[in-house]
């Protein structure tokens, strides 16, 4: 397999090293005496902690994904012609629609007003997060290459909506590893079921060891998701676990040293390790009742409407503190309001907008944000045009999301929408440009990032992406 992001050649596996090194085990067993954090490092295996290629401005990602696109035009980019023109025709033409056919110019439902000391407009849809604008980068130049959800959803995941490639967090975990050994580099919490599934965690082509591990999915609750398979069946004790694991673990030593290396099998034994080492840590973080009532309230978790993905947010938090790489949440398919936009994205941003305010509030408080790249969005945006009487058609040719924290430039907004909201004008950036921008901000060159597969380097990117150098940090 490839050695992270250092040199992205193919080398030898360290078992097949073993194998064949004369002192192999003898050197090992001498390194972790004389070295404890060369031991652990060892145990951690793949998903070791690794240093990035150029000094970091983060150390890890918190998405917040919210399904089925919200409206860039009822949410952060403000359209006063929207709010003027309405009911007239667009003044200019349209691209091909996905669905079905739209008609004119629908203004927003909802009140706009500027916030904070950069004046950035958030509209009544989210009063919470308004007031954290001066600690947020909006991109509101965002487009995308598919007008469905699977393609879209793909692309934003994994940087290719035709193909199956590995998801960002398996990118992003393989180039770094993971800072704690007792948790997987990388957690998706409640993800979707529908549009990619799995795919959008997946590690494709990439090891096994590098995919999202789900802790439930968009059918559980969230305060009933958990970390799988980590406890057994028969609830056997520990100290027999360790001494069956260290039995297979030799079994498959026989095994590699007559076959040869064998990524599946070595990808089983790490697995199998890990989720040993969980069931001491998992519980007790995916516990948030230790955490003090105002801690919950700031979240939202006494209130149904918000309890759900507050719980998720919070989980993020402590997921981060205890150093996992990439953490996503997913607000489950119930932005695509191609009728009712008024009620349905009222409730929407009602169960996020708090405890997204909340998280990133919490992170600044406790010195995460600094180092932490807090990701929002959608696949796509909608229409300002109407779809029936209340609804908008998908948009990927100009929405926005946004960035907070490590790396990026608070308090700004980039790029532009057209005056209508509909595509992107000024200072374009795609997902390509996205994803090669939130590897730059880990340290890691989108360019070099690469692993071989069916005779090619394959990267996130692709043979796209420039680093959006203009949100960046000074």
């Amino acid at each position: 397999m490839s050695d992270g992001c250092r040199n992205f050649e193919r080398v030898t596996s360290r078992r097949d090293w073993l194998r064949t090194s004369a002192c192999g085990f003898g050197s090992l067993a001498l390194a972790s005496l004389l070295q404890p954090a060369a031991r652990a490092s060892q145990s951690a295996g793949p998903l070791a902690a690794r240093e990035p290629r150029f000094p970091a401005r983060a150390k890890r990602v918190i998405f917040l994904f919210m399904h089925g696109g919200p409206s860039q035009v009822d949410t952060f980019d403000y359209k006063p012609l929207l709010q003027r023109d309405h009911g007239q025709p667009l003044p200019f033409s349209k691209p091909r629609v996905f669905s079905s056919t739209t008609g004119n110019l629908l203004k927003s439902p909802w009140e706009f007003r500027q916030y904070g000391e950069s004046g950035a407009w958030v509209s009544d849809l989210f009063p919470h997060v308004a007031q954290t604008v001066d600690r947020i980068c909006f991109i509101k130049s965002m487009h995308g290459s598919n007008s469905r959800h699977g393609g879209a959803l793909l692309e934003l995941h994994t940087g290719s909506d035709t193909f199956v490639r590995p998801s960002m967090g398996a990118w992003i975990t393989y180039g770094l590893g993971t800072e704690n050994e007792n948790l997987p580099g990388f957690i998706t919490i409640c993800p979707t079921l529908t549009h990619g599934g799995a795919t959008a965690y997946g590690s494709a082509f990439l090891p096994a060891e590098f995919q999202g591990t789900a802790i439930g999915n968009a059918g559980t609750p969230s305060d009933q998701a958990k970390i799988p398979f980590i406890q057994t069946s028969d609830g056997t004790p520990l100290n027999l676990q360790r001494r069956e694991l260290d039995l297979m673990r030799e079994l498959s030593r026989g095994q590699l040293a007559s076959t040869g290396p064998d990524p599946v099998l070595e990808a089983r034994i790490n697995s199998f390790e890990l989720a040993y080492r969980l069931q001491t840590s998992a519980p007790e973080l995916q516990d948030v009742s230790s955490e003090s009532q105002a801690i919950q309230e700031m979240y939202g978790l006494h209130d149904p409407a918000t309890a759900n993905f507050g719980r998720q947010c919070l989980m993020a938090r402590r997921f981060a503190e205890r150093g996992v790489r990439f953490i996503q949440c997913t607000h489950s398919y119930k932005w695509d309001q191609h009728d009712d936009l008024r009620n349905s994205h009222t409730r929407n941003a009602r169960e996020v907008d708090q405890p997204i305010a909340a998280l990133l509030r919490d992170l600044d408080g406790c010195g995460l944000l600094e180092d932490t790249l807090v990701l929002w969005g959608g696949e796509f945006g909608r229409t300002p045009v109407a779809q029936g009487d209340n609804g908008r058609d998908h948009n990927p040719q100009g929405y926005t999301m946004w960035l907070a924290g490590g790396g990026v430039q608070p308090g700004l907004s980039f790029g532009a929408t057209d005056d209508y909201g509909y595509f992107a004008v000024e200072n374009k950036v795609h997902l390509h440009d996205l994803h090669a921008t939130i590897l730059h901000v880990l340290g890691l060159d989108h360019t070099r990032l690469t692993y071989r597969y069916s005779g090619r380097d394959f990267r996130l990117t692709d043979v796209h992406g420039e680093v959006v150098s203009e949100i960046l940090a000074s």
